[in-house]
């Protein structure tokens, strides 16, 4: 089996998930790692046997790579994708893609130029409720998608850069992504959106702290999304998803699939891939199919959060095409 090696551009919480899934799969290797914060980057070089870097251009020098994790925040994203992409390695990169659409495009445009092997960390779509979901859907009329995502995230500290409306986008943007992902994937492309925000609560911070949009479907199919990260209960109510078709309804979270069957309501789970066994196994194998969530497909998601944020701050509807 050939080794697949890797570096890593970010040493952060999500790296070191993706670091803990790599170090179980047989071929993989992390080889480098870098960290604008020295202390982290040797951290985690030292649990995984690899080279600590604190400035990814001098990471990208190394003639060993095979393939690069870029795990930054949002507002970092740019540069480290244009100079990976310059290196010719593919890349897995977390989402979101970009703090802008420009600076997205700006990469997508790159990736193609280059014919690179690209994924995105949007790993819902490789769970097994989510193929059990499409598998029912198939052939299927979609009416509505009432999707949701309550946490408790916007608590702490009002200066991090997560709850700055420049450097995160806020929720919608940030972390409700993953929600905005998975109604894409299960109903196809969104033509317009038309939503409303408010700082009902967390008032330290120039994020809205409760989000309400509403999203039209090229398929005719019509959807509804809130997000709050005020609420301070647990997690059972974050990527939910009320899906209705025709004279039906199944509830979806990343765990499992509830439908109604014979009049009775029954959970579906089944296993799925780790996004990292995907992305590795494409970049030894060279083939991209099984990959779900490549970087341009990645753009579209990044462009719903975007409309929506621009129709709360005009009050207008906002069609997708006219980012």
């Amino acid at each position: 089996m050939k080794e697949v090696k890797i570096g890593f551009i970010g040493c952060g919480g999500n790296a070191n998930g993706h670091m803990n899934q790599l170090s179980g799969i047989e071929g993989a290797r992390i080889v480098a790692v870098c960290d604008v914060q020295p202390e982290r980057a040797q951290s985690a070089a030292e649990r995984h046997d690899a080279d600590p870097y604190t400035a990814h251009q001098d990471l990208l020098e190394r003639d060993d790579l095979d393939a690069v994790y870029l795990s930054l925040p949002v507002f970092v994203h740019g540069q480290p994708e244009l100079d990976v992409i310059a290196r010719g390695l593919p890349f897995l990169v977390e989402k979101p893609v970009a703090i802008n659409i420009d600076i997205a495009r700006e990469i997508e445009a790159a990736v193609t130029k280059a014919g690179l092997i690209t994924c995105v960390g949007y790993q819902l779509r490789y769970l097994g409720s989510t193929r059990i979901t499409q598998q029912i859907l198939q052939e299927r009329t979609i009416n509505m998608i009432v999707g949701k995502y309550w946490c408790s995230t916007g608590h702490g500290d009002p200066n991090a850069w997560l709850r700055q409306m420049n450097k995160s986008g806020g929720q919608l943007v940030e972390q409700a992504t993953h929600t905005v992902d998975m109604m894409r994937y299960m109903g196809g492309e969104v033509e317009a959106v038309y939503a409303m925000q408010a700082n009902r609560f967390l008032k330290e911070t120039d994020c809205p702290d409760a989000n309400s949009v509403s999203l039209q479907f090229a398929s005719g199919a019509i959807g509804s999304l809130t997000a709050t990260w005020a609420y301070a209960g647990d997690w059972s109510n974050a990527n939910v998803l009320d899906l209705l078709y025709e004279d039906e309804l199944l509830n979806w979270n990343p765990s499992r699939v509830s439908v109604r069957e014979d009049g009775e309501w029954v959970d579906k789970t089944a296993p799925g891939p780790t996004i990292d066994e995907v992305f590795v196994n494409a970049v030894r194998s060279g083939d991209a199919s099984p990959i779900l969530s490549p970087y341009s497909d990645a753009v579209k998601t990044l462009e719903i959060s975007l409309a929506a944020n621009l129709s709360a701050q005009e009050k207008r509807l906002v069609e997708i095409s006219s980012l």
